[in-house]
This record gives C-alpha cells, structure tokens and sequence, in this order.
C-alpha cells in the first residue's frame, strides 16, 4: 500500500459505514477502497483487485460491495457487477445503481431483461442524476433490440433541457445526438453535440476551486433562483 494513501481520503459518507467495523479494520478496508477509486480509470483491473480486498474484510457492508461492482463493471466482467450490484441493492435497499444493473444485463446479452428491470422502479422515487443515467441504460438496451425510434423516446425526458446544465446533462445531450445520428438526423444530432460541448463547459466554469460538487452549485443556483441573470450565465449550456 503506497505511503500516500490514508483512511480519511475515503469520502466521508464511505467512511461512516465503515464504522461498524474495528477501526484497524475499518482503515485497511477504507485504504483499498481509496486505492480502488484512484485506479478506477487508468487500471481498471488493478481497481478491482484492491475493491476484492476489501469485500474480504467487509463483505456486508454496502460501499464495498458497490466498489466492487463498479470496478468488476469497468473489466467487463458484467455478470459479476450484476451479481455484486444485487448484493449492494439487497444490502442497502438503495436503487441509486439501478442503471448500472440495466447496463450490466445490457453486458451479459439481455437486453429485454434490461428493459423490465429498468420499468420495475418508478422513475419519480429515483434522483435527477440517477434518472437521466437509466434513461441512458434504457436508450441502450433499445438500439440492442434494434429499436431506435423507441431509443430515442427513452431519452426524451423533462431532464433533457437545452437551457440548463447539470452533473448529467453532457452525457444525456450526447446519448440523444447518438440516436439521433442512428436515425440518420445528423443535423440534428450536431446540434445536440454542440450542447452537449457547451454544457460541459458551462460546468466546468461553474466548478469552484475548494472542489465543492458541481452538481450542488448549480442545482442550488437553478432551485434558489430561476429568474436570476447569473444563474443563466452560469448554467446555459
């Protein structure tokens, strides 16, 4: 375990259900689990190596168990992230990872199985985040059935707003200018890429230094004051 990684560098949501544990045990578990996020993009299977660590040690506890669903995800191992995700759902009784089962089913080849596990919870008890990610899922599974009409209306959703910009927006703009090219409306899909650039870059400008969440900064604008000039400035994508 390298020498720069400790316990607290654990986001602190992580931590607190680590807590049921030793706190010897509860460290070495939260170092693996910071290890696994640090690797998750350049080593996947490095990630997943550090997240199997710690479910030895923490097998009940739910951020293990997603961390290892997540990393075995980013192998490829769909199957695996699919068995692991259920776990974390019976575990927490949280559906905030619905989409990626959607996806997982997507991985392993079940593409209608996608589509009724997507269905089985109301969109309404799911965050804004959490919906437009499913919305994705469920476009997805759509295209594998050789539906793209019917993946198009999958990401027509009130979340699809060209005038703002949230955590979610750039990759629900670029999923809908993906179908839309399937279709053959390249015009359209353009357009739908430009936005996607300009919300993107709406986000980043929004971002403040001290790393504060760019989702809180600019829902906190939106929510607080919609008429508000700055709030457009900040967020039009």
């Amino acid at each position: 375990m390298p020498e720069d990684v400790a316990a607290n560098q654990l986001d602190r949501a992580a931590r607190i259900e680590l807590k049921t544990l030793s706190k010897d045990n509860a460290d070495w578990v939260a170092k693996h689990l910071v290890m696994a996020g640090r690797f998750i993009e350049a080593d996947p299977a490095l990630a997943h190596r550090h997240a199997l660590a710690a479910a030895r040690r923490a097998g009940r506890i739910g951020v293990v168990r997603e961390t290892s669903a997540i990393t075995a995800y980013a192998t490829g191992d769909f199957a695996l992230a699919l068995r692991e995700l259920r776990t974390y759902r019976r575990i927490t009784g949280r559906d905030d990872q619905l989409p990626l089962m959607v996806d997982s089913e997507r991985g392993v080849g079940r593409p209608q199985q996608a589509l009724e596990l997507g269905r089985s919870v109301p969109r309404a008890s799911l965050e804004p985040a959490v919906q437009a990610a499913l919305a994705i899922a469920m476009s997805g599974a759509r295209l594998d059935l050789g539906q793209p009409e019917l993946a198009l209306s999958e990401l027509e959703i009130p979340l699809l707003d060209p005038e703002r910009a949230f955590s979610y927006s750039p990759a629900l703009f670029d999923a809908y200018a993906t179908v839309l090219e399937e279709l053959g409306r390249t015009a359209e899909a353009e357009e739908w890429w430009q936005r996607s650039d300009r919300a993107a870059q709406a986000l980043e400008e929004a971002a403040i230094p001290e790393g504060q969440d760019t989702v809180e900064i600019v829902e906190e604008l939106v929510d607080e004051d919609l008429d508000s000039p700055e709030t457009t400035e900040d967020a039009e994508a």
